[in-house]
């Protein structure tokens, strides 16, 4: 179980968060291994009166006595409801909520004289009030700079009277697994608490958004901790412990930081406008299976495969397509998908970008103006294809995919619940041993393209996988809209003997 572990004081609003984080990045090698050193005091002696303890207060409500509901526009709401207020308890049921503040503490380190102070977004989401405990006992207000919840990175800033100590970031990406880190928090409000351990792993994708790239370590971390730097052995905050894998809430040893390359340029984002400026490509992407990296003739599964373009979006006035193959982004590799939204976020806002694609069997090299990652951006689906002459096959059993499919019509509509006037051809059946159920064709898909080219009949399909077939090739590279919307399927071809 994954946690926040922030230190809940006398509140029941946040027992055990479950953190938002993102990001991508790669293993460097730069750094040489270094011998365990003889005893961490010196370097904690040194770091710690740098690091602070963050207590957070918010009012919350609190209903006393029974609550009763309702269904909306039952009529006993309104009466209810009257009746409540009448007697002084408000509210839909049960007494007026009664307010009460809640508490809660958690860790930040400083970054400069002047008082600027990093932590997470989780510890000081919703407060009303943010004091900062400085390690020689003085307390200070906090002002919240700027907050970024897909990172799950806070800027504060206090007004000390005299310049604070502050520490410095180091470079994650030159940490390797094995190298030595410590860690320094407030767990469970106890004040500046001191642990060492290794890093256990990284680029940790744990499923909290599209820049997952956590550092692993087994130094102790429990709640509290959240917001405090992890520092490798020349005292530099290479990390912002953030998480924990955990059945009982307590360290088992597998802790998680934001790793410095992420949180630096964030922070400094927050600095400059009060929120993070992210570059915007707009397109959808899915992973490249070696399935696909086949159909696609590909070497190796390697890149980002595009399989939806935004409109009006700087791909899309780019011409890059659905079935495009992202390799390089500025100069930089696209090893996985995972790489490349941390890559694009990265890049400056209106710079012209080269983006290296495979289409057509080759690379091609297209240039990118790149725009501003909105919050209300939505990516735009793809839609099928349209046919205009009338189809001189309706359905088709194709075996060789072990599916069925028919062009769409008004029943095949009410039975898939599908749009108003959605055309094109649908899967029908598919065979529960196929490898095209393996992979998650189900029936209601609508095939979009097979190798390439549009398919508005069944009779596009069957000649495709014909064509694909004769061509001696192992599989056959579809875009089909799912439930979820349109993705790539490279689908084996079973030819009988």
């Amino acid at each position: 179980m994954l946690k926040a572990f922030y230190n809940p004081v006398r509140s029941k609003v946040s027992a055990a968060l479950v953190i938002v984080l993102l990001g991508v990045t790669s293993v460097s090698h730069i750094a040489n291994a270094r011998p365990a050193p003889e005893s961490f005091a010196d370097l904690a002696e040194k770091l710690l009166p740098s690091v602070v303890n963050i207590s957070t207060s918010q009012m919350v409500a609190e209903r006393q006595g029974p609550d009763f509901q309702f269904p909306p526009g039952s009529p006993f709401e309104d009466l209810f409801r009257d009746f409540m207020d009448r007697n002084g308890q408000g509210g839909q049921g049960g007494q007026a909520p009664q307010k009460r503040r809640a508490t809660a503490l958690g860790s930040g380190f400083i970054i400069s004289a002047d008082g600027y102070i990093v932590t997470n977004n989780h510890v000081i989401d919703g407060a009303d009030e943010i004091s900062v405990r400085l390690h020689d006992g003085e307390t200070l207000d906090a002002e919240l700079i700027g907050r970024d919840p897909k990172t799950d990175v806070a800027l504060l800033k206090v007004e000390p009277k005299d310049d604070l100590p502050f520490v410095k970031w180091g470079d994650s990406d030159a940490s390797r697994i094995g190298d030595w880190a410590m860690a320094i928090g407030n767990p469970f409000g106890l004040g500046g608490t001191v642990t060492a351990g290794i890093i256990s792993a990284r680029n940790r994708d744990i499923n909290q958004g599209p820049y997952d790239d956590f550092i692993q370590t087994d130094a102790s971390i429990n709640r509290g901790n959240s917001g405090g730097p992890l520092f490798n052995l020349d005292g530099d905050v290479i990390g912002i412990n953030s998480a924990i894998y955990s059945p009982s809430g307590g360290s088992v040893g597998i802790g998680f930081a934001i790793p410095s390359a992420i949180a630096q340029g964030v922070v400094d984002q927050l600095k400059e406008y009060g929120r993070t400026r992210r570059g915007w490509l707009g397109v959808h992407i899915q992973t490249v299976t070696d399935d696909i990296a086949d159909s696609v003739g590909l070497d190796s599964a390697t890149g980002a495969m595009v399989a939806g373009v935004s409109d009006d979006s700087p791909a899309k006035k780019a011409g890059i397509k659905q079935g495009d193959v992202i390799l390089k982004f500025d100069g930089k590799d696209v090893e996985s998908m995972r790489r490349l939204p941390r890559i694009v976020a990265e890049t400056k806002i209106g710079k012209d970008v080269d983006v290296v694609i495979w289409r057509d069997g080759k690379k091609q090299t297209v240039q990118v103006e790149l725009g501003e990652l909105e919050e209300e951006v939505i990516a735009a689906s793809a839609s099928p294809s349209e046919g205009d002459e009338a189809p001189a096959i309706a359905e088709a059993s194709i075996a060789e995919l072990g599916i069925k499919v028919a062009n769409v019509d008004d029943a095949l509509r009410q039975r898939y619940n599908l749009a108003e006037g959605t055309e094109g051809v649908i899967v029908t059946d598919v065979s529960g041993d196929s490898y095209a159920a393996e992979k998650g064709v189900r029936p209601g898909d609508i095939i979009i393209e097979a190798s390439h080219s549009s398919v508005t009949t069944v009779e596009d399909v069957t000649k495709a996988v014909k064509a694909a077939v004769d061509d001696d090739k192992r599989t056959i590279l579809m875009l089909i809209e799912t439930s979820a919307g349109p993705r790539y399927f490279g689908l084996t071809l079973s030819v009988a003997e």
